[in-house]
């Protein structure tokens, strides 16, 4: 019995050494997968307010946008955020504060937008529940 304790400690300790201690080629791709952070529309809100460093990205469709857009907003809809560099946001360190209508597309834009390289890419969520200053045109 003693024998057989010895046995699997040791096996145990070898394990640990030798960096097999539970983390899978599944965990580290994930662990260095990019990724985005989501803020709440007031953090978003103090952010439009207080500092000047920002893009604003509106996700939707031309239309939903020229219907009732945040202030200061670019569309750059969702559907057309793929696999290719964005003329429109050419500084992949550039924060950028995403919004849709319910937050589902700024999720997925958001995502992308981090797989593309971007490393400041803040998600808020959608217009419906915004209760800023929101104007309607095809301007920013």
């Amino acid at each position: 019995m003693k024998k057989r304790i010895k046995l699997l400690a040791g096996a145990a300790a070898l394990l640990l050494l030798t960096g097999c201690g539970g983390r899978g080629e599944a965990d580290q791709a994930q662990a260095t997968e990019a990724t985005y952070r989501q803020i709440s529309q007031e953090e978003a809100a103090e952010i439009m307010n207080t500092q000047g460093d920002f893009l604003l990205l509106d996700v939707r469709t031309q239309a939903e946008f020229e219907d009732r857009h945040i202030p200061g907003a670019i569309c750059i809809p969702n559907e057309t955020i793929g696999t290719g560099e964005i003329p429109e946001l050419p500084d992949k360190n550039q924060r950028i504060l995403v919004y849709c209508r319910s937050g589902n597309r700024s999720k997925q834009a958001a995502e992308k937008l981090a797989r593309l390289g971007y490393t400041n890419v803040l998600e808020f969520g959608g217009i419906n529940t915004w209760t800023g200053e929101t104007v309607s045109g095809s301007e920013g």
